[in-house]
């Protein structure tokens, strides 16, 4: 009996299906269909969220300045710490009244003070704020990722092993989620800068941001962790995670390879909501007396200030105020953006 991919008979073998001819090249002027990427989709989506792409913008705009804030001030030719309204050096050109209020309009703005001078001292509001912004806006990069590296964890161990882990992994959350935040803070502070340094003797400025890390980290990794474990145990069911169980890989790989891409979308829209409300924490640490202290500039301190001269010079909280209220709302609409962009069904 003949092979069915010959034909009857003693002459050659011929195949009985014709050879797969290459596609024809596209002609001159027209567009080939690619493949991408969902990074790619999403970036694609997220170019054409105008609001998205002027937020970050300015988000970056915030983390330049504040990078720079050594270049700035050295054009314009000031500093967060010289009290240029009691330095004799600077006497020939005063900046305050005889009433330690400024000299001029709106707080005197001139042009050796771009955004005015501070009540009473007379220092530089632009070189406070500018510096002010470094200081807070690495800080709270600092201890954001920190929480969201432990919520991560905890939240991909407990959501993908359950059981026991799961068990014990919620009820530590649970533990540190009873503790009351703001009065926490304003509690331990002490407390923890206690551990180091003799509460009679000043505390360094470093010693400050360790503190303020390891007290905020240790209160703010939560909520990550319940919004992973919560993605995660609707993941660990799905139909690609039993495969690569059944193809006999690792739970780690299976973590790192499967479920860790899927929960990339909510862990960013988390990050670009956890950091501003970071700066604001920050803020209100040293606005309360237990965070930075003089003469480190910082936004929180700033505010300070401001409360003791808003009847004298209410203009010395525009500039920080202004400056706050943009960056906060910059950085919560890129966050509708981004989310927006990752799954645009999220937005209508």
């Amino acid at each position: 009996m003949s092979s069915p991919a010959k034909a009857e008979g003693s002459g050659p073998s011929v195949a009985l299906e014709p050879e797969l001819e290459p596609a024809p090249a596209p002609a001159k002027g027209e567009t080939t269909l690619e493949g991408r990427s969902p990074g790619q989709l999403m970036w694609q989506r997220f170019k054409r969220d105008r609001t998205g792409v002027v937020c970050a913008a300015i988000v970056i705009l915030y983390f330049v300045v504040a990078l720079a804030a050594p270049l700035l001030t050295k054009i314009s030719g000031t500093d967060p710490y010289t009290l240029y309204g009691q330095d004799p050096t600077y006497q020939s050109t005063p900046v305050l009244d005889d009433f330690g209020l400024p000299l001029g309009y709106f707080g005197g703005l001139s042009g050796a003070h771009w955004f005015g001078v501070e009540p009473q001292y007379g220092r530089d509001v632009f070189a406070m704020l500018v510096y002010g912004m470094r200081t807070s806006l690495y800080m709270a990069v600092g201890i954001t990722v920190l929480m969201m590296v432990t919520g991560i964890v905890l939240g991909l161990i407990g959501g993908y092993f359950g059981g026991r882990t799961d068990y014990w992994i919620g009820r530590v959350t649970d533990f540190f989620l009873a503790f009351p935040q703001q009065l926490f803070f304003i509690a331990f502070m002490p407390v923890v800068t206690a551990f180091f340094v003799d509460p009679r003797e000043e505390t360094p400025t470093y010693l400050r941001a360790v503190a303020m890390l390891i007290v905020l980290w240790l209160l703010g990794w939560m909520g990550m962790a319940r919004l992973v474990r919560s993605t995660v145990l609707s993941l660990r069911e799905r139909e690609f995670v039993e495969a690569a169980k059944v193809s006999g890989a690792s739970p780690w790989r299976i973590v790192r390879k499967e479920i860790l891409p899927n929960v990339v979308t909510p862990i960013l829209v988390q990050f670009t909501y956890t950091l501003p409300s970071t700066i604001l924490t920050i803020a209100f640490l040293s606005f309360a007396g237990v965070g930075f202290v003089e003469p480190t500039p910082d936004w929180g301190k700033l505010f300070a200030n401001g409360a003791k001269y808003t009847e004298q010079d209410p203009a010395f909280l525009f500039f920080p105020g202004l400056a706050l209220v943009i960056f906060v709302l910059a950085f919560n609409l890129l966050g509708d953006s981004v989310r927006d962009a990752f799954d645009p069904k999220s937005g209508r």
